[in-house]
């Protein structure tokens, strides 16, 4: 887990400095503290994909999510995990993903709306 969280502060650390901007200015702008910002940048805290996409969006960037099929076999480790749900578990964090994804789509659609320069689609 910790690997991935340095996936996601190495990706916002990358934007940032692309924009030349410091870990303070990042902050401002997204009305968080820079601590906060140091913090994600480390791995020793896990935005939700709600917060990335605000502090992104502070950046003038945008997250694109994309899914890939497995090489292989889903390891059983994996597996195991999910079979020690309980069918309640597994319908509450199947819900959490429907919430998310909805309000995924309702944060686009108010930015579209609002003609945010990030939802502008370029030419190729």
């Amino acid at each position: 887990m910790r690997c991935q969280n340095l996936k996601i502060g190495g990706v916002l650390r990358e934007a940032r400095e692309q924009q030349g901007l410091s870990q303070r200015r990042l902050a401002l702008r997204a009305g968080t503290s820079q601590d906060a910002i140091s913090r994600i940048e480390r791995g020793t805290e896990t935005p939700t994909l709600e917060r990335l996409g605000q502090l992104l969006l502070a950046l003038g960037r945008r997250p694109v999510l994309s899914i890939e099929p497995l090489e292989g076999p889903v390891p059983q480790s994996e597996l195991a995990a999910s079979g020690a749900m309980s069918p309640s578990e597994r319908l509450s964090e199947a819900s959490s993903w429907n919430r998310m994804a909805s309000q995924l789509a309702i944060a686009g659609e108010r930015a579209r709306s609002e003609g945010h320069p990030a939802t502008v689609r370029r030419e190729r």
